[in-house]
């Protein structure tokens, strides 16, 4: 979660692609009162009635606090809706005497977490003149609730306008909440259907003085950092003609679900961040409320949170996709390193980010005619032939001389240290910057209030050695411009969090990956970029508003299921798609999961690899919860088997072996929601040096039969450690390939014994 509030968002050039807000920062660890806001999960309610639940509450609390009263003062929050549990104010030895209630599950301190954040549905295919579309069958989505847990939303953006849309939906059971700037009656509509915002654990979190004007804030939905209205508007946006940032982009924006309604739910904060309390009681209204999704582009940094103990969002979603409400959740922005990936609960889906087929290519023309070809978002005027200079060790000689002054730097960022010294020269009066990386970065730009441009070290060291070769080295930096389509390749972005799952190694995430570099999206009255797996989230979660709309009864698990067996390894022109890190490779699961979200194959998977509470609780035991926690999460005894069943049965669209000593037999369970008379077949693309082999060799499904059960045999061959090699087993039945990623790991010694 780390101890400030950070947009961790790639975010637009010109604004700031990495926006950081400055201030005064925050902190659950450094609260100064005695009194914490805890979290006391209760696990399942054990009333129907949410009175009954809160009763429940104060039965447990009061003799705890010696009064009523006491109780009552003490109380943040009742959770009641979704799930039991309250959130309250208590002194260390409070909360250890609590957590041996025979009826608490868990007692954690409320924390703060952080934000994750035209072209896209274009690139992905999602259109809505195709007859044949997801969108066209669903009426733009017309029908779906979407909720996004976020920092609020501006509502005069014309991406909210409920032009064209019908009566709200009547199982709506949400509210609109005037405040500071937001009157609920003026701007909510039939687009924003519900907006709340949630300060209970703010006010507690910064003592009673979080100061709203001096802030920029607003006590209300209202969306003062962007980042919210930003994700809402990808996610269900209306069409709104002519969007662009200064010139770039230019077209129609729109969200995944066009007509979709939108529920947000304000829990982030400038210069504090998302307060867990908060957050977990905007979850627990989701599901009182009846959104078909929930859409959360907020987590924590390394270590992920354990899947119920520790982490409020894996806790609260589990109470959701319980209920039949499938949640979305950021992978993170804190790759490319490995055992990164945020949200790892097996319940969630967790979204990585590619890129799209568009860039803004920057020219680069020097003093020779030769033109080269930056990246970034500069939309400054063109700097015209002016002198070229290198950042080196004689550099602050240079600024101190007043050499830099109407320059263009050519700078090689190598490292952090790098970038600020670089970063000095724009304070040097130079007129454009140069910076020359090993994997293009282009968020070096977002503090540089001049021309800048992004290159690789190959054309950064032809630009020197122009420099080495002429007595007068010049250039000129043009503004940037828009290229679509091909030659764009697609990518996974640095920033976007990779695996293996660091809780569960068996458990693959990132689940899924979509756009979420450069959107160009809505924020206060404006569209700008944005880029992060905040952005590629609501993408998904738009996606999956829609597919409930034509599966209403299929599980959360089924939906996940759906997106993976139907996603492209490749970009959708067929080409690689690329992972970018200390150097480029192919992109495989740990970095996309099941690969880039292909929605036009995703109502149409033919076969599902489904789950519920009993595969869910198969997981919880072969993580080692014990029975008693288990049984307070569900609100009943439960005891798991003797012995415990393995993980790597757990009926996911994905097989991860992490620690392969010879050969493992696992088992899987597919549902046909094809025709009723269908023959599949496998084909296997088996891991370096692992042999598969699948039993039965063909699923023969019958008007009788729509659900089969197969195993997988995997063996290595490799007779020392190895790293994760990648396969995949493909179900066909000629019209629909039914694809799982396959990763396995040859371990003899483990770590410990």
């Amino acid at each position: 979660m780390g101890n400030s509030f950070l947009i961790a968002d790639t975010s637009s050039l010109v604004i700031g692609l990495l926006l950081i807000l400055n201030g005064v920062f925050i902190s659950a660890a450094k609260h100064n009162g005695l009194n914490k806001i805890h979290i006391v999960h209760l696990g399942a309610k054990q009333h129907d009635t949410p009175e009954l639940v809160t009763k429940s509450h104060y039965q447990i609390l009061e003799p705890l606090l010696g009064s009523k009263e006491a109780a009552k003062n003490s109380l943040v929050y009742n959770y009641k809706h979704g799930f039991s549990g309250f959130a309250a104010k208590l002194t260390a030895s409070q909360a250890k005497n609590l957590s041996a209630h025979p009826e608490v599950l868990r007692v954690v301190p409320s924390r703060v977490m952080r934000l994750k954040t035209t072209r896209t549905f274009d690139y992905l295919g999602l259109l809505p003149t195709s007859p044949k579309s997801l969108l066209h069958k669903t009426k733009i989505g017309s029908e779906a609730i979407i909720g996004v847990i976020d920092s609020g939303i501006w509502p005069e953006s014309q991406s909210f306008n409920d032009t064209g849309l019908g009566p709200i939906p009547k199982r709506w059971k949400g509210k609109c909440l005037s405040g500071n700037g937001f009157d609920a009656k003026k701007h909510c509509n039939k687009k924003l259907i519900g907006a709340e915002y949630l300060t209970v654990g703010l006010m507690e979190m910064t003592d009673g003085i979080y100061d709203y004007p001096s802030l920029g804030e607003s006590m209300s939905p209202r969306d003062h950092v962007g980042h919210g209205t930003h994700v809402a508007a990808i996610a269900a946006g209306s069409f709104v003609a002519n969007a662009n940032y200064k010139g770039l982009a230019g077209g129609t924006a729109r969200g995944a679900a066009p007509h979709a309604r939108i529920a947000m739910y304000k829990v982030c904060w400038r210069e504090v961040g998302c307060i867990t309390a908060d957050l977990l009681k905007a979850i627990d209204h989701s599901i009182r409320d009846g959104v078909d999704v929930i859409s959360i582009s907020i987590g924590t940094d390394a270590p992920a949170s354990f899947d119920i103990d520790q982490s409020d969002i894996g806790f609260g979603s589990f109470h959701a996709v319980m209920k039949g409400i499938p949640v979305v959740a950021s992978a993170g922005n804190e790759g490319p390193n490995a055992q990164t990936v945020d949200n790892v609960a097996p319940w969630i889906i967790t979204v990585a980010a590619t890129s799209l087929d568009r860039s803004f290519p920057i020219p680069i023309t020097l003093g020779n005619n030769l033109t080269i070809l930056g990246e970034g978002l500069n939309t400054f005027p063109e700097v015209g032939f002016t002198n070229l200079i290198l950042s080196d060790e004689m550099l602050s000689r240079s600024i101190e001389q007043g050499k830099t002054q109407g320059t263009i730097v050519l700078a090689f960022t190598a490292n952090d240290e790098m970038i600020r010294k670089a970063n000095s020269i724009t304070n040097a009066g130079c007129a454009g910057i140069i910076y020359a990386q090993s994997v293009i970065d282009p968020t070096v730009c977002s503090s540089v209030d001049v021309p800048c441009a992004v290159v690789d070290y190959e054309y950064g060291t032809d630009i020197l050695y122009y420099m080495q070769t002429t007595v007068v080295p010049k250039a000129k930096l043009s503004p940037s411009k828009t290229l679509i389509g091909q030659p764009i390749a697609s990518r996974v972005p640095r920033f976007s969090c990779r695996g293996p799952n660091s809780v569960s190694p068996a458990i693959l995430k990132p689940d899924i990956a979509a756009p979420g570099v450069n959107v160009l999206s809505a924020v206060s009255g404006v569209y700008k970029f944005m880029s992060g797996t905040s952005m590629a989230t609501p993408v998904v979660s738009g996606i999956v508003g829609l597919l409930r709309q034509t599966h209403p009864h299929w599980s959360p698990a089924a939906i996940r299921s759906a997106l993976v067996t139907t996603a492209w390894k490749t970009d959708p022109s067929g080409e690689p798609i690329f992972s970018e890190g200390s150097t480029r490779k192919l992109a495989d699961p740990f970095d996309y999961g099941g690969g880039l979200i292909n929605p036009e194959k995703v109502t149409h998977p033919g076969l599902i690899y489904d789950m519920g509470i009993d595969d869910y609780l198969h997981y919880l035991c072969s993580a080692e919860y014990d029975d008693d926690s288990i049984s307070k999460l569900l609100g009943k005894t439960y005891n798991c088997t003797s012995p415990k069943p393995s993980m790597l049965d757990f009926n996911l669209p994905s097989i991860t072996i992490p620690s392969l000593t010879g050969e493992v037999t696992v088992t899987r369970t597919v549902i046909n929601v094809g025709l009723a008379r269908s023959v599949y077949r496998p084909v296997i693309e088996s891991p370096l040096g692992i042999e598969l082999d699948v039993k039965p060799k063909t699923l023969v499904f019958g008007s009788n039969i729509t659900k089969i059960t197969f195993s997988v045999r995997v063996k290595s061959s490799h007779r020392v450690n190895t790293d994760f090699y990648f396969g995949s087993l493909c179900w066909t039945d000629g019209v629909h390939n039914v694809t799982i990623p396959v990763s396995v790991r040859t371990k003899f010694m483990r770590n410990y014994v």
